[in-house]
Formats: structure tokens, sequence, C-alpha cells
């Protein structure tokens, strides 16, 4: 509680929480392209998406994304209040998405940028663009002070993304998301 408040003022802050929070899940669309919160009967698409980026782009399998055994149920790995994660879809069928959780292993104020990833037809339109902007949105209205994400060198139209976005490179990693085959490592001050 906070100090010197009457009970009527907390449930107001409370409520002005949610309201604002809510603003975030509520389905938005982007050139044809509906944005909304990860669903749980979207976890297959969602896996199958991220798979195939990997497969595509011939990126390491392990210590990426790729092994997290948050890849196989995305939906119940955003469940938390501070997190989020975001999907593209497209009559019934997801194409990408992204999202924010608190960074692991770490008790910093610190989010991390997640599971950025889009098939191939997603890509260049712009979407990349509202979704980060979204994810970083989000992120401030639930007052993380750092955004980190992790990359490889071979996503380098990424990398120009996330510069325009005011990302600065580290030299090492954060946290412990145990990723040892992610060699870009950025943030961000919110």
């Amino acid at each position: 509680p906070i100090p010197n408040l009457p009970s009527s003022m907390h449930l107001l802050i409370y409520f002005s929480c949610i309201f604002t929070i809510q603003k975030y899940y509520k389905m938005l669309q982007y050139n044809g392209y509906n944005i909304r919160v990860i669903k749980k009967k979207d976890n297959e698409q969602v896996c199958t998406v991220i798979k195939g980026v990997f497969y595509e782009l011939g990126l390491p399998l392990v210590g990426t994304a790729y092994a997290d055994k948050d890849t196989l149920s995305m939906y119940e790995a955003y469940r938390e209040s501070r997190s989020i994660y975001y999907v593209v879809e497209k009559e019934g069928s997801i194409f990408g998405g992204c999202g924010i959780k608190q960074l692991s292993g770490t008790n910093e104020n610190i989010c991390e940028l997640q599971k950025f990833y889009f098939h191939k037809s997603l890509r260049g339109k712009g979407l990349g663009k509202y979704l980060l902007k979204l994810c970083l949105d989000f992120a401030k209205e639930v007052k993380y002070d750092v955004c980190y994400l992790e990359s490889t060198s071979a996503l380098k139209t990424s990398h120009h993304l996330y510069k325009i976005f005011g990302f600065e490179n580290l030299e090492g990693p954060m946290g412990e998301t145990c990723h040892h085959n992610c060699d870009v490592h950025m943030t961000k001050k919110l």
C-alpha cells in the first residue's frame, strides 16, 4: 500500500494502471495484418515460424532461442504481468511475433526483447518497426528501465532496425539466457 492514501485512492490507482495496460491487449491492424497478444492456440504456429527462420537462414540450433523450452509454449511463457508477446496474424495464420519479458538471471529492472522472428513473406512491410515500437512502449508502460536483446551477427538487417530505435552494442551478454551462440548484445535505456 501507498502510505497516507485512503483505500479508495489505492483502488483508483490500481484501476488506472489496469486501464492503461489494457490498451496493449487490443487487436491492432497494420498493412492488412492483425497484431494481437498471443493466445494458447497459437503455440504450435509461433513455434513453427521461429524454428522455420532458423532453418531458412542456417542459424545455430543450440545456444539460441531455437532450443529454448519456451519456444514450444510461448503463451505460457508470457503470462507474467510485466511480459507480453505479440503475434502478427492474417486469416488465422501466424506470420511472426515479438515479446518483452523480465531478463532471466537478474533482479535488476531490465526487460529482454525476445523471439522477434518473422516469416520471410512478412519481412520488408514495416511490421518489424511497428511491432518493435509496440513492445518498447509496453516495456516503458510497465516501468522497465532498460531493454536488452541478443542476436547473431548473421541477422544484420535487424541490427540496423535496433540501432534506429536507439539500441547500443554491449561487449558481452547480460543475465542468464543460455544463448551462447548469440554474439550480438544490445541495450536501450527506456
